[in-house]
C-alpha cells in the first residue's frame, strides 16, 4: 500500500499520509512520495491542498527504525533529500495548503503541519517539538516558523522540554489557526479547502508571496512589494469578476485564473 494517498477532488489536492501503522512517522519512501504529491498539486486544476493523516495521527515525525538502519539514508540524507524539500514546496506552492491535523504531530510531522498555510486540529489533537528527546534540533523549518507563530520565549521552552501542547493550548498561543470537534472535524476542516478552493486563487497566492516576503523586509520595501503585487493581482479575471459581482450584487464565480 502507497504510504501517501493522492486524489484531486472538487479542485483539492486531497493528500493522505498513510503509514497509520507509524502514526504515519516519516521513512524516506513516505517523503519521496509527498514530495511527487505536492508537485503533482502545481496542476491548474488544483487550487487548494489538503493534508491530513491517516488513522489516529496526523504523523509521529520521522521513524527511528530508519535512522537506525545501516542501509538506510543516513541523517546526511534526510533533512536535504526528505523534510527540507517538502516544506520548501508548501511554502512556495501558489496556492493554499490546509494542514488538517487528526491526531498527534510530532517533530518533523509537527513542523510540516505548522508551516502550511492554514492549520486546524481536532480537539483531541496534540503537537510535540519532540528533538530534545533524543538529543536533537528542531528541523523541518521548525526554528523559523515556530517562534514567527508563538514567539521566542514560549518557541524555544516547547523545543527544549519538548512539552505536549493540546490542540486548544496552540489555538490559544497562535500556534494554529482553529480548533474543530472531534465528530465533525473531517467534514469542517474538507469545507474550509473546498471554500478555498472557490475564491480567486492567484490572489491567495500573490498573498501567500507577500507574507512570506515580509519575513525579510523592512516596512517600506513591504509597502513597495504590496504595491507591485496588487497591481499584479488587479489584472487578473477573478479581480474583475470580484468586482463585477460586488457591483450586480451577485455572488462571484472565481476561476482561478
Amino acid at each position: 500500500m502507497s504510504s501517501i494517498l493522492f486524489e484531486i477532488k472538487e479542485s483539492v489536492g486531497f493528500i493522505t499520509l498513510n503509514r497509520p501503522d507509524k502514526l504515519n512517522s516519516f521513512n524516506r519512501e513516505m517523503a519521496l512520495e509527498l514530495q511527487s504529491a505536492l508537485d503533482e498539486c502545481k496542476k491548474k486544476e488544483v487550487r487548494c491542498v489538503y493534508i491530513t493523516g491517516a488513522g489516529k495521527g496526523f504523523s509521529a515525525g520521522q521513524d527511528l527504525a530508519e535512522v537506525v538502519d545501516p542501509n538506510g539514508p543516513g541523517m546526511t540524507k534526510i533533512l536535504s533529500e526528505h523534510y527540507n524539500p517538502i516544506v520548501t514546496r508548501i511554502r512556495k506552492l501558489e496556492k493554499p495548503v490546509v494542514a488538517a491535523v487528526n491526531g498527534v504531530a510530532a517533530g518533523a510531522g509537527a513542523n510540516i503541519a505548522l508551516c502550511c498555510d492554514i492549520v486546524v486540529a481536532a480537539q483531541s489533537a496534540s503537537f510535540i517539538q519532540a528533538f530534545s528527546k533524543i538529543g536533537l534540533i528542531p528541523d523541518s523549518g521548525g526554528t523559523f516558523t515556530l517562534p514567527r507563530l508563538i514567539g521566542w520565549q514560549k518557541a524555544s521552552a516547547l523545543m527544549m522540554l519538548g512539552d505536549k501542547v493540546a490542540a486548544s493550548d496552540a489555538e490559544k498561543m497562535g500556534m494554529i489557526y482553529k480548533v474543530l470537534p472531534d465528530e465533525s472535524f473531517k467534514e469542517e476542516s474538507w469545507a474550509i479547502a473546498i471554500g478555498l478552493a472557490k475564491m480567486p486563487t492567484k490572489g491567495l497566492a500573490f498573498t501567500k508571496q507577500i507574507l512570506r516576503m515580509s519575513f525579510n523586509s523592512s516596512f517600506e520595501e513591504q509597502l513597495r512589494d504590496e504595491d507591485i503585487l496588487q497591481q499584479q493581482a488587479a489584472n487578473t479575471t477573478d479581480y474583475k469578476e470580484g468586482v463585477q459581482a460586488f457591483l450586480e450584487k451577485r455572488a462571484p464565480i472565481f476561476k482561478g485564473e
